[in-house]
């Protein structure tokens, strides 16, 4: 039997306001195989979001396991989360979170850099010319359109070939001919790479082009 790339056991997860307990994920369980894209869905306030930070490490449950290539990653600490995340996966946001004071190129470079590694600028290089910005890697966030800042950071989340793309509304703050576009670059992209890929996303006709569509129901998996 193959291992499932990642795997999420019986996830909760609540926050408290004031007096009140808010339960946003209720035992919800998936797993992630490799070369899938996976599309999750919801309302908001579904838990959504929720459930992609907690997939990538960046938030965690309140109980439940993760397990990546079947190795649990519970008793990791911040600095062992940290090289996981910067070695295993690539996140997209709707807001593209670019560093303006870099350059398109050392945008993309920066994930090398905060692990003080060195840059694999070839492929760099190669990734912003797939997405159209070869004739910009030397412009600055500021000189750039929304769909161009989108397109370097979906660069910026391949650059290391993570084996996992979790992406949160990356087309949300988009008109749709960008928006169209990112859609196509991150299904090509995700194809040439391998790797699986997991979207949370409102658009129904991105929706559709993925092999699996989950919904999620105040904090449950739609049955």
């Amino acid at each position: 039997m193959i291992e499932p790339l990642l795997k999420a056991e019986h996830l909760f997860k609540s926050f408290h306001k004031n007096d009140t307990k808010l339960e946003i994920l209720k035992d919800v369980s998936m797993e992630i195989n490799r070369n899938e894209s996976i599309c999750i869905m919801g309302s908001s306030g579904a838990g959504k979001s929720t459930l992609l930070q907690i997939l990538g490490t960046l938030d965690t449950a309140d109980q439940g396991e993760l397990k990546f290539e079947g190795q649990s990653l519970q008793n990791l600490n911040d600095e062992e989360l940290s090289l996981f995340r910067a070695e295993k996966l690539g996140f997209i946001f709707q807001f593209h979170h670019l560093l303006n004071e870099f350059n398109v190129l050392e945008n993309v470079l920066m994930p090398f850099w905060i692990r003080g590694l060195d840059p694999d600028i070839t492929y760099a290089k190669a990734l912003l010319e797939q997405v159209g910005l070869s004739n910009r890697i030397d412009h600055f966030p500021t000189q750039l359109s929304g769909g161009e800042c989108q397109r370097v950071a979906l660069a910026r989340a391949l650059v290391k070939k993570p084996a996992l793309i979790l992406a949160d509304e990356p087309t949300g703050n988009l008109d749709s001919q960008n928006g169209s576009l990112i859609q196509q670059l991150l299904f090509d992209l995700q194809k040439e790479s391998s790797a699986a890929l997991v979207v949370v996303t409102h658009d129904e006709n991105m929706a559709r082009r993925f092999s699996k569509k989950m919904k999620l129901v105040d904090g449950h998996w739609a049955r």
